[in-house]
């Protein structure tokens, strides 16, 4: 008896645990944009990172603009202001801030009363124009002018060097009452364009601050200056 001969049965393939991991491991890849190998340690997606925000820029403050200590009328090369040495209001030293008409301060009463009613009426007008004019320095007694000389001396190193900026008790236009320091920047510039018709002259090419009555002036124009106060046949005494 001939047995039925049946041919081998073929093996069901049969998906294995490890070959779905795979397959869910690299679509999983596919879908997160990164590598099999980075799905497969389980590395997280790469996340963007925000952009930086951008710091606004600072505006400059007062206290950047105007050093401390600085008056606002002080231009860069004007001497040492009442804040320095011993010498007090009675000595022809000035707050920041006052104007011709202010009668409190000695330095502004005691100028020369021609002086004095020419910046006045120059500064009505330029209160017209909007610029204020502040008087920095007027009428310096001895004892201020000497501790001003005695400053400058230390702070340009010899006296040659000084006389270019502060004059002689003896000389200096200020001990008697004839000269007058003044401020703002603003103001300086308006008295340059105007203060001959005023009688008020710049004397003193260095000294853009420094001022004296020329009576002629109004109709004749200024004088010329001179390069600085070494210059002047009156501190030559």
């Amino acid at each position: 008896m001939f047995s039925r001969h049946h041919p081998p049965t073929r093996p069901h393939t049969r998906a294995t645990p490890v070959a779905v991991l795979g397959t869910v491991i690299a679509l999983m890849a596919v879908l997160s944009g990164c590598s099999p190998e980075e799905a497969s340690a389980g590395a997280p997606p790469s996340v963007a990172k925000p952009l930086a925000r951008a710091s606004s820029e600072r505006t400059p403050d007062a206290a950047s603009i105007h050093p401390p200590g600085e008056r606002p009328g002080r231009l860069p090369d004007e001497p040492p202001g009442p804040a320095h040495g011993a010498s007090g209001v009675a000595d022809g030293q000035l707050p920041d801030g006052v104007e011709p008409f202010d009668d409190t301060y000695p330095a502004v009463t005691r100028l020369d009363p021609a002086l004095l009613s020419a910046l006045r009426e120059a500064a009505r007008a330029a209160e017209r124009d909007d610029v204020t004019l502040y008087v920095n320095s007027g009428w310096r007694s001895s004892t201020y002018q000497q501790q001003l000389l005695d400053e400058a001396d230390t702070t340009h190193g010899t006296s040659h060097e000084a006389a270019r900026w502060v004059a002689s008790v003896d000389a200096s236009p200020h001990v008697s009452g004839d000269a007058v320091d003044v401020g703002d920047a603003d103001a300086t510039t308006w008295l340059s364009e105007h203060g001959a018709g005023y009688g008020l002259c710049q004397v003193y090419a260095n000294e853009p601050w420094h001022y004296e009555l020329r009576p002629h002036a109004s109709a004749r124009g200024c004088p010329a200056m001179y390069a600085d106060p070494s210059r002047d046949p009156r501190m030559q005494q």
